[in-house]
């Protein structure tokens, strides 16, 4: 079942997070994931957050989504990830 990785972030560097971006962008791939959304929020319609953009991954399923995030290669990227930006993640299935 198709599985999805939610990103919100507050960015706080936009030169370290493109060099991130691109990173995990790779790591992604080899995991057979891609990117379905990449974009600035506009507003948060409701509850508080100041997060200013919304990434939208797509990975074939919930295990996949899981290896990925785990693999050595991303993990080796939360570093650079969290001195560019501050992110929250979550993974869901299509229902």
């Amino acid at each position: 079942m198709t599985a999805y990785v939610v990103v919100h972030a507050k960015i706080r560097d936009p030169e370290k997070l493109a060099a991130y971006s691109d990173a995990a962008g790779e790591t992604i791939a080899a995991h057979g994931g891609k990117f379905v959304i990449r974009a600035p929020v506009l507003e948060t319609l409701t509850g508080e957050g100041d997060y200013n953009r919304f990434v939208l991954i797509e990975f074939p399923d919930a295990e996949t989504a899981r290896h990925w995030y785990d693999s050595d290669a991303y993990q080796a990227l939360i570093k650079n990830r969290d001195e560019a930006a501050d992110m929250f993640f979550t993974l869901a299935e299509a229902a």
